[in-house]
This record gives C-alpha cells, structure tokens and sequence, in this order.
C-alpha cells in the first residue's frame, strides 16, 4: 500500500500552494482557440500565443474532440463547439491537418446523435454558440457540413434567433447577449465602442477570455491584451473559460472534497485555514446590499460556504444564499430551466441540511431547492447540460437518504467510487471543472485511506465476536445478536484509527444494551428483574444466577475495561460514573417491565421521561465520550437538566425507535408514543400520531444540530457534542423509515462495503 504520509505532503504541496492554484482549474479548448486565433500585431501570418496553438495539437481526445468528457468519458454538447473552435484555429494558422479532418470526423459522427437527444429544447448557451461556431468555419473556409445542414441543426439556427429577438430578460442569472459577441450574427451589429463600454477595470470583457480575445481582434485594444497576457501567464497556454477565476472557490471545493473523501484528518491546519478566510470575507459581506446581478455561481459557492462553516463550528446567517426566492423574476426563470440549475440546488439543499429551529427561510429555500431538484429527475435521461456529469446519482442520494441518516464512513466510499462529477457550474460555452476534485494522487490517497481504516476494522470486529463469546453474550439464548450491526455503526462513525477505543466502547456498550433490553422484554420475570436491578444498585453480585448472573459479570467487566482505559489516557476515576449511569437505566427498564407486565398505561409525560432513559442512547454516547473528551471529567457535570445536547438526544433517539416500533411493541403489550397519542386523542389515526411525533422529533433535532454545531451555544467539549450528533445518525440510520436493527439481512450489504468489499475506483 502506497505511503498515506508521503501521498498527504504530495497533496498539501500541489493543492494547497498558491503557485499551483490555477493548474487545478481545467482549461477551455473554446476559449484557448479563441486566443490562438489571435494575430501577432508585428507578424500578422503567426499566431500571437502560439503556446496555445501548441496546447490544441496536443490536448485533442482520441475520438477526435477537444473539451472535457462527461459520464464515462462521453462528450458532452459542449465539446462540439470545442471542436469547431479548434478545428478554425489549427485552420487560420494552416496546420494540424490530421487534427482537423479527426475533428470533422467526429463532428459528423455525433453532432445528429448528441443533439437529438435534445428533443429541441436546446441550453441557452449552446444555442448562441453552436451556430456561431458553424458560421465561423464557414467563413474561413472550413466547411464543416459539406452536405448541407440537417434539419437538427437548423432547429438550433432558429432557436438562436428567437433568443436574440427576445434580448433576454433574465440577465441576472445568465450571461447577457453581448458577453457571445464573438459569436453573434453578422446581423447583429455591435460597434467598437459599444464593445469597448462592457469592458472592467481589468481589461477583460465579462471576465470571458473568448470575448476578451474578440474584442482585442475588432479593436486592438491594450487593456484587452494586457488581460490575455497576464491570464495566459498566470494559468498557462490552456486557458481556463473564466478570468479571474474565484480563488476562494477553488479553496472551498478542495475543503468539500477533501471532506467527502474522508480525509479531513490528515488537513486539519489547511482546512481551518482556509474556513478561517472564508468567515472573514462572508462576515465583512453579510451586511452589504445583495447584488440583482449575482449568478449562480456565487449562489453555489455562498451555499458551499456556509454548509462547510456551519460544520465547523461558525455562527451565520443563511440569508447570502437564500435572496434569490425575494425576486419572482429569478424564481420564475429557474422553474422554467430547471436542468441548467440542478448543481445550484442540489448544493443549496444540501447546505439545508444543517437547519436549526426558526430558520424559516431556509425551510423555503429547502422546499423549493427539493422542487426542482425532483423536477430535473422526472426529466428525460438525456445527456444534457449539468445531467450529463453523473449529477442525476447524487441527486437521487439527496432526495431519498436524510443527511442525518447517512453514516459517514460509507458516505466516504460513496464518493470515493463515484468521483466522475467535478463540474461545478455550466459557464459561458464550457462547464467550470476543477482538477483536484478528480485528481489521481487524490484519489489514490482516499482508497488507501479507506482501505488501511478497513483493516482496522476487520481485526477490530473479530475481537468484538471473541468478546461478544466470551462475555457469555452472543450464546446467552434469547433475544437478538447484534454485535456485527453494533460494532458497523460505531466503525462507521467513529472511523479514525487512534479512536479504537471509543469504537469498542459504543459497540460494546450497544451490544450489551441489546442483550439487557431483550431480557427486560421478554426472558425475565419480574422477581428476576428486580433482583438484577437491585444487584445493579448494590454493585453485588449477590445470589444472582443464570441469565441475570451473566448479565451482571459482563457489565461489571466492561465499566472496569472502560474505566482502566480512561484512567490510563487522562487520569480520570469513572467507574462510580459508569455505575450510576447504568443503573439509572436499569431502573427505566424495570420501570417498563412493570407498565406492560402490570398493563399500566402511564401519561404521555410519563412515558417520555422514562423512555428517554430507556433508550440508552446516552448510556453509550457518555461511556464513550469519556475516552474520546478528556474534559469531561464528571458524568453529573454534563447529565444534568441544564445540559440539552444529551437530553436532546435522548429524546430525539426515543421518537425514532417510537415511529418504526409501534406495531411490534403493540403486539408484545409494551407502550409507545404512538399507540399513547392514540389513547389520548382517540378521534386520531395512526397518521396523526406518526405526523405529530415527527414534528416534535424534527424540531428536536433542529435543537441538537444548533447545540453541536455551533460553538459556544454548549460548554460541552467539542468531541463529546459530536459524538452525539453521530450517535444521532446511526438511530436515524437503523430507523429511517423502517427498523432495520431488527432485520437480519437489512444491513448486510451495507456491512460488506464498510469492512469487507474491496474499493472499485480507477486512476
């Protein structure tokens, strides 16, 4: 296995290097052609930048196209007009006459068969474009459709002039007419100064290095030249389809990446660094009036932003990315082409995700984010636009699997495998691409990653089963055998390899609470459980035999593993706190026991008090929290009614289990919320009980994300309110919308893929 050491310093001196943060952009075969069409002003037969001359004989794909492919090395439309802006530079300069008959081939290939898939409703852009470039050709001699235009093609040439007639009346979220001037119609006359009057303080028309190349060829302007010149130097000879590009956004899709990757362990300095800017800049701009003009690019990196400073601890207002639904003109033009915004609103809904209570703007943003989003996917499966880069897969991800369900280890190899997406946001004539978000060494870096935490995790398990044997636990001869399921889940939010004692503690904790749960339900009888119960009190094993015997030993041998480990690591004595927590939920489940026994029905407060504790969700979170927080030296200090996180969670794991439990418990007589709402709203049906509780849990949650995520709302240390949040996940994994920790096959594939299954991912 290659070097994780070596692969993270490779890595940290290519991304994180200002020298080197254009080379992570991916160049523009369209813009490139443009600025190697430029005539040298004292040498009118050679090209000006004859490097990017160069850059186009030698960056032409096998199949004859130039441009970035899309899904599986597919082109996509926008190679097509790639292709005919190399074709007429290699043209203009009279070489590269393999190149250009390669290209012609696959223009006549693919043209028909890429644009009918269409079905005529063809992007903005690429119908300003296309026929702009066809006409170029033409009129340096480059015929590129010896046999005339088919009908297909002359569907674009009237699309076009139906989108010049209309002038657009949505500039603000599209590039205006005039930023294609270099290929607008002979019909379309735009004047030297009228060009000149769009130009920026930095030479360049629209920040486009194709218009700006135009421009300079129509008026020899020194602004314009000095622009090209000073790009070409700073990105190289393939120039990228925007100048200057947004640096900050690069800095954030590295951080996202590196995220998604699991590897934010290994750039913990270079992560904060760059949040660090981020904050700054988004605080100094909160407060400044938002612009009409703002595209949706700056819409996606103010969403990416803000989900990754949200993750991080920050306090912000969502309010940057949300202003768009105040302007019913913007609303309406991003119904109306849905699929051109697809990757805005997929990393809108995302940073929805991270919602707290009262943020009733992003719950808009989220309902018409997920509108849209629902709507590109009932579109036909065409290879069209943002679709075509694999975006439909995450898509679906989003809309079906809740955030809060998804764990993160196998979230890491979900993108790991799935690294062909790496656009960013369709552009003028080219999509936005980064190269670091499919970089090799990157990747590589992530499958060894992956695949060293794998084996962590296969020695890891075997211990657990030689554990779950010898405690007496996994033969104990009634109720269910959990140890793989408890030991996935905790592998899977607890995944660095130096926490592998706080990975044991949560599986053996929750395949202890599995065995003493069971027994509470259905083996014992009331004299046995009271007896445990009162064993449990004294810390005696006294006359315990059998079941409860066993039971007894194996928490008595885990607290005093679990104590030794945190006294050697932080010189804390806890056992006195394990006992206590322990005990508090044995008396909760006797306290069960008896209501269904005893056919009790207690009051929903009752229920609830009771069945938090019950839950032991907060039995394992705190048994594993004192070895992963060294601060928290006190049980009492932190589980008390003045600490929410913990309570939080114990409340919101309860409603889970409640929701997807209430048929099984019904049918062993034990109580649920849902079959109490019944009781006490007899006019109500199982929908309203459902409904009503997952309110409750909704906000819940919304609670517990603030009290976690932000710093300073909880004194708690921070790896302790974590730990919460990822104990959060895994009960809302197991009972999303079914109880998959009672299946005994659910979770199997999910299983393999954590621990067995071999990475499928090509360099």
């Amino acid at each position: 296995m290659e070097s994780i050491k070596a692969l993270v310093q490779e890595i940290k001196d290519e991304m994180f290097s200002s020298v080197h943060l254009y080379s992570l952009v991916s160049p523009s075969a369209y813009d490139t052609a443009w600025l190697a069409l430029i005539s040298h002003p004292q040498h009118p037969n050679c090209p000006m930048f004859s490097k990017c001359v160069d850059w186009i004989l030698s960056n032409q794909r096998k199949e004859g196209f130039w441009g970035e492919p899309g899904h599986c090395n597919v082109p996509a439309i926008d190679c097509l007009s790639a292709t005919l802006a190399c074709m007429v530079a290699l043209h203009r300069w009279n070489i590269g006459s393999t190149n250009i008959k390669l290209g012609s081939s696959f223009i006549h290939g693919n043209t028909e068969k890429l644009l009918k898939e269409f079905n005529g409703c063809y992007p903005r852009w690429f119908a300003i474009v296309f026929p702009g470039m066809i006409e170029l050709a033409r009129t340096t001699g480059l015929n590129v459709f010896p046999d005339g235009l088919a009908e297909v093609v002359k569907n674009i040439f009237r699309e076009r002039q139906t989108i010049l007639e209309m002038e657009d009346c949505f500039e603000c979220v599209n590039y205006p007419i005039l930023s294609y001037m270099e290929v607008l119609p002979t019909t379309y006359d735009v004047s030297p100064e009228q060009i000149l009057k769009q130009q920026s303080k930095d030479g360049s028309l629209f920040q486009s290095p194709s218009a700006t190349a135009h421009a300079f060829m129509v008026t020899g302007n020194k602004g314009c030249m000095d622009y090209l010149e000073s790009m070409v130097q700073r990105c190289g000879y393939g120039v990228p389809p925007m100048y200057p590009v947004d640096e900050e956004l690069i800095k954030l899709s590295m951080v996202n990446q590196l995220e998604r990757l699991g590897l934010r362990e290994h750039f913990l300095e270079e992560i904060e660094e760059v949040l660090s800017l981020t904050y700054r800049d988004w605080i100094k701009q909160e407060h400044e009036a938002i612009s009409a003009q703002v595209v949706p690019l700056q819409m996606y990196k103010d969403s990416l932003a803000f989900r990754l400073l949200r993750m991080h601890g920050y306090r912000l207002s969502p309010r940057r990315f949300c202003w768009f639904l105040q302007h019913k003109s913007i609303v309406s033009h991003m119904e109306e082409n849905c699929e051109c915004f697809l990757s805005v609103m997929l990393n809108i809904h995302r940073a929805t995700d991270l919602m707290f209570v009262g943020e009733n703007e992003l719950e808009e943003v989220r309902t018409f984010s997920r509108r849209l989003l629902e709507n590109g996917m009932s579109m036909k499966n065409t290879k069209d636009t943002v679709v075509t880069f694999n975006i439909q897969r995450e898509i679906e991800h989003e809309l079906k699997l809740p955030w809060l369900a998804r764990l993160d280890h196998l979230e890491h190899r979900m993108n790991i495998e799935g690294t062909e997406t790496h656009y960013l946001w369709m552009g003028k004539a080219a999509y936005y691409r980064l190269r670091c978000l499919n970089n090799a060494v990157l990747l590589r870096l992530a499958k060894a990653n992956y695949t060293f935490r794998q084996s962590n995790f296969k020695t890891e398990l075997e211990e657990m089963k030689r554990w779950s044997k010898d405690s007496g636990l996994r033969d104990i001869g009634f109720g269910r055998e959990k140890t793989s399921y408890c030991y996935f889940a905790a592998a899977c939010i607890v995944y660095h390899p130096g926490l592998s004692n706080v990975r044991m503690t949560l599986a053996k904790t929750g395949t202890l609470v599995t065995v003493v749960d069971d027994f509470f339900d259905t083996k014992g009888s009331l004299d046995e459980l009271n007896n445990l119960t009162k064993a449990v009190q004294r810390w005696e094993v006294g006359d315990l035999s059998y079941h409860s015997k066993n039971i007894f030993e194996a928490l008595n041998d885990l607290i005093n593993d679990i104590a030794a480990k945190c006294l050697d690591q932080h010189g804390h004595d806890i056992v006195k706190d394990l006992r206590e927590l322990w005990y508090e939920t044995f008396v909760s489940w006797i306290k069960e026991a008896e209501w269904s026994r005893m056919r009790v029905v207690p009051s929903v407060d009752e229920y609830i008090e009771t069945g938090m504790i019950s839950i032991a969700a907060h039995t394992m979170t705190l048994s594993a929290s004192y070895l992963a927080s060294p601060g928290l030296t006190s049980y009492l200090k932190w589980y008390s009614h003045t600490e929410l996180v913990t309570k939080l969670l114990m409340v919101s794991t309860r409603l889970l289990n409640d929701i997807q439990s209430y048929e099984k418990e019904n049918e062993e007589g034990k109580m649920n919320l849902v079959l109490l709402y019944l009781k006490e709203n007899p006019e109500a049906n199982i929908e309203d009980s459902i409904k009503f509780i997952r309110r409750i849990l909704d906000k819940k949650k919304k609670e517990l994300l603030e009290h976690v995520l932000v710093d300073g709302v909880s004194d708690m240390p921070k790896s302790c309110k974590q730990l919460h949040l990822s104990v959060l996940k895994v009960f809302q994994m197991f009972f999303n919308s079914s109880n998959d920790f009672d299946s005994p096959t659910q979770l199997l594939d999910n299983i393999n893929k954590a621990i067995y299954d071999l990475l499928t991912v090509q360099f």
